[in-house]
């Protein structure tokens, strides 16, 4: 019997048909016609049917205010739908390939290649025992998208999923579709638009739904996949602890003033909340199976132990549950165990410390039933939780904080300043020095609890003192893995890491020699702290304060990379190549302190951000890296695409453990570092160095910044209620202080994905230019891991890239603008096109048949939106409809392009 009852053709066909009706309802008939118009236009000029897009713009300018905002809408919806369609078609392949044993990148794929290599147990157990995989999903602002129409989606994708999969008499058939056409309608009749920006804490409760009604129950299941895989190949291999997940949603305050410690705290408090709900109701589930009567099995003497330890801890509650269930004792444990479960953080003692106590309750109801023969109920029913329990404890995700070194730095600064040191005043060496003896000295220099209230310091030294007073407060409430990595912006010295370090020290969060409650995390983003690694961290891990720290740390430092700030400041090929060689170096500078590295790759969900095939980019990273335990960032609209339906999140978990798995196993078992052969390394450094420089010219060209304002919707953007946070660091109009997210979300509506390619072309020329050859970067490219990913990430930026639409926006500039730059980037464009076909040998650019087949699937679709917004932009004036209208083609051209920022 087939899977599946319908294909995407089908549900994008019956999907805009559907959407016609509803809009020839709610709007008009004449609306509808309209909208088709456009749409027939903009197909034809695809198809080459007609020879410009004249009669399309003429259809376009001709429209008034409220058709301008139907056919924007329209568009948008449409992709809404569209996109809903293609996860449904990803859904049937994962599905029909996993059912044929055909499915690439999965965890049995994994471990048969581990087979395969005749791998030894112990092996496999090492690596297994190595290996954590740590999403850290944030709140930066590139969901362009209200949480209502999520919703909406989320309801539609639903009963497209029932249509699918199920056999319907012609009565639920009946039923299904007309809840089809509720849903459809209710979307169009939804505000697309935010009329406010969300709230921090709306952002924390979106991060929150995913781990809560996807990612919780997704887990258990990967952990099934690699069970039995492990079952058949390596019976006594078991899976230890490989997922954690994290949240700088609520607790990231650089750059947003508006995450507060009360913020921060009612962030804990719900995330707790919540999962001790789902405990808690897993528990009462868990009740309804183990009904076994004690008088049919002996229970081991452990549990017998436990359960008689739980009824004198909790003798009222004890006393009426052996009234209820007499003689079952499983059920009896179980209710001490909710009891338990409910009393944490409460007043009422009894309650579970830790996750821990709970996990240890687990496992000997697992040894119990293991040991009567119930081994089928322990890996249906208990394993599960014992999964959830040690992947979301008590914290559901932990948090991680993040700010700014400077404003660190002025902290400190004002601190010592009180002491009548001049803090501000010292160079780099009497910085460390002097907080090398205060975190060493036994008295605080500062009380962080009353400071801040004293009134004696100013807004930033008084907000950052609080942060660390209530740090300890958060540790002490909700327990030191709720909380306990700090990550600090822009580092660019050691002493911005002792700086913080010496805050956590006053307030009890470190205490040395033995006890430190925090990863104290530097990013490194910029071209001079990547470079000046071996500078940063050797001062690090020769200071004796922090290498007693790193000590109470188990010896692991953790080191983010920010891919975003360091492609806008180099561009693509730079960026890449700077962020791989600068890894290697890190590898060397832990590997030469005996320090255990873990990276956490601050990746974006865009290609110039770091984005693209998350598998793909693990097995790219240089061998000596792989320690096993890595993180990264997942943020805005690829956390959606990702996680929102169950079976493409068990996807990309299953993606990403399969690569680490590979990865470390690789590693281990490698006789060398990951040495790649010199020419290699010279002939993407002198790529790299050129394309730098043609990429920094550009920008610093006079009229540059001009002409980014004139020929993209950066203004729009910065308006359109993204995110809690600011568009810009400090209000000012330039490059560098832009953020990089409405950096890239700029171009990518333009059309024009200049940060995922610009000077790629001009680097692989200089190389071949230099005395390179072609075959050599065709040798690269079939055989260098690294460069084969950079290579067809830029190809998809370059297919996304749509340079006669680009020149429309363009055509919005300054003449001398646009002839200066438009021309400068379509020469590059065609350069880069021109060189990435002819060393990967495709004769189209996507490196993948169904990007291709998306790709001409959405062009059409995306083009009137583009005219109509370029049409918008060159207004002088615009009405309240024609504004909502310009917005609209925004969040409609996002869609379409599936990405922002």
């Amino acid at each position: 019997m087939p899977l599946h009852t319908r294909d995407v053709e089908q549900d994008v066909r019956e999907l805009s048909t559907l959407l016609g009706e509803v809009l020839a309802d709610q709007a008009s008939p004449a609306a509808l016609d309209t909208v088709e118009r456009v749409r027939t236009g903009a197909i034809a000029y695809r198809r080459d049917e007609v020879d410009s897009r004249a009669a399309l713009r003429e259809e376009l300018v001709d429209l008034d205010a409220g058709n301008r905002e139907v056919v924007a809408r329209a568009f948008t919806t449409y992709f809404e739908l569209t996109n809903l369609a293609e996860e449904r078609e990803r859904v049937r392949r994962i599905r029909e390939e996993r059912d044929a044993g055909t499915l690439a990148e999965s965890l049995s794929a994994a471990v048969e290649r581990l087979a395969a290599d005749d791998a030894d147990p112990e092996v496999v157990q090492q690596v297994l025992a190595d290996v954590l995989v740590e999403p850290t999903f944030t709140a930066h602002p590139t969901e362009a998208r209200r949480k209502t129409v999520k919703g909406k989606l989320r309801s539609v994708a639903t009963l497209i999923e029932t249509l699918d999969e199920r056999r319907l008499t012609q009565r639920e058939l009946d039923r299904l579709e007309r809840g089809l056409e509720a849903e459809v309608t209710s979307l169009w009749q939804t505000p697309q638009i935010r009329d406010r920006r969300p709230a921090v804490t709306d952002e924390a409760r979106n991060v929150q739904w995913y781990l809560e009604n996807v990612l919780f129950d997704v887990v258990g299941e990967v952990y099934d996949e690699l069970e039995a895989a492990l079952a058949e190949h390596y019976p006594e291999v078991d899976a230890t602890k490989l997922f954690e997940f994290r949240s700088w949603a609520g607790s990231d305050r650089d750059g947003n003033p508006y995450v507060t410690p009360e913020v921060t705290t009612e962030t804990l408090e719900r995330q707790r909340r919540v999962v001790l709900e789902k405990y808690r109701t897993k528990l009462g589930d868990l009740s309804g199976v183990l009904s076994q009567d004690a008088r049919e099995f002996e229970a081991p003497e452990a549990f017998r132990e436990r359960l008689a330890a739980d009824k004198e801890r909790l003798p009222g509650v004890a006393e009426a549950i052996e009234d209820r269930y007499p003689g079952e004792l499983y059920r009896q444990k179980l209710a001490l165990m909710r009891e338990r479960v409910d009393r944490v953080g409460d007043v009422r003692q009894g309650g579970y410390a830790d996750a821990d106590e709970l996990l240890a309750d687990l496992e000997t109801i697992v040894e119990s039933l293991r040991a009567d023969g119930a081994d089928a109920i322990v890996d249906d029913a208990v394993a599960p939780l014992v999964r959830q329990v040690d992947t979301f404890g008590f914290t559901l995700a932990s948090l991680d904080l993040r700010d700014h070194q400077e404003n660190h730095t002025e902290t400190v600064a004002a601190v010592f300043e009180r002491e009548g040191v001049d803090y501000a005043g010292m160079d780099e060496d009497e910085r460390v020095d002097v907080l090398t003896d205060a975190i060493q000295q036994s008295q605080p220099v500062v009380d962080v609890d009353d400071a801040p209230e004293s009134g004696e310091f100013d807004d930033t030294p008084a907000r950052v003192l609080r942060r660390f007073a209530a740090l300890a407060d958060w540790q002490r409430e909700f327990g030191v893995d709720a909380i306990d990595t700090y990550c600090i912006s822009m580092t660019e010295e050691p002493s911005h890491v002792l700086e913080v370090l010496f805050l956590a020290n006053q307030a009890g969060v470190v205490d040395l020699p033995g006890y430190c409650g925090i990863d104290v995390v530097p990013l490194l983003e910029t071209e001079s702290a990547l470079s000046g690694a071996r500078r940063i961290m050797g001062t690090l891990f020769e200071n004796e304060a922090y290498a007693a720290a790193l000590d109470a740390r188990d010896g692991v430092q953790e080191i983010m990379l920010g891919y975003s700030d360091s492609n806008k400041e180099n561009g693509f090929l730079a960026a890449n190549w700077s962020l791989h060689r600068n890894q290697k170096r890190l590898a060397a500078i832990t590997d030469d302190f005996d320090v255990d590295l873990r990276l956490f790759h601050g990746r974006g969900g865009s290609i110039s951000r770091g984005g693209g095939s998350m598998n793909e980019a693990l097995l790219a990273l240089p061998t000596e890296t792989v320690t096993g335990q890595v993180k990264f960032t997942e943020q805005g609209e690829a956390i959606a695409e990702k996680y929102a339906n169950p079976r493409i999140a068990e996807r990309n978990l299953e993606q990403m453990l399969n690569a680490q798995i590979r990865a470390r196993y690789r590693a281990i078992t490698a006789d060398e570092a990951d040495a790649t052969p010199e020419a290699w390394d010279e002939a993407m450094t002198t790529a790299a160095d050129a394309a730098r420089d043609e990429y920094r010219d550009l920008l610093e060209t006079d009229g540059f910044v001009a002409y980014f304002e004139e020929a993209t919707p950066i203004r729009v953007i910065e308006d359109l209620n993204l995110g809690s946070r600011p568009a810009s660091r400090s209000g000012e109009r330039s490059v560098e202080d832009l953020r990089a997210i409405p950096w890239v979300f700029s171009w990518t509506q333009a059309r024009c994905i200049l940060p995922g390619w610009y000077a790629l072309g001009t680097g692989l020329q200089a190389y071949l230019d230099d005395g390179g050859d072609l075959e050599t970067l065709q040798e690269l490219y079939a055989e260098w891991p690294f460069f084969r990913s950079t290579l067809d990430n830029a190809a998809l930026a370059l297919a996304r890239t749509d340079l006669e639409i680009a020149a429309e926006y363009a055509d919005l500039a300054d003449p001398e603008h646009r002839e200066t730059f438009f021309d400068r980037i379509e020469a590059e464009y065609h350069r880069s096109v021109d060189l990435v076909l002819a060393i990967t040998g495709r004769d189209a650019l996507p490196p993948r048949a169904w990007v291709r087949e998306n790709l001409d699937r959405r062009n059409p679709y995306v083009d009137p939106l583009n005219l109509l917004q370029v049409r918008l932009l060159g207004q002088g004036h615009l009405t309240d409809a024609e504004d909502r209208a310009l917005r609209l083609t925004v969040k409609g051209i996002a869609a379409g392009m599936k990405s922002t920022g």
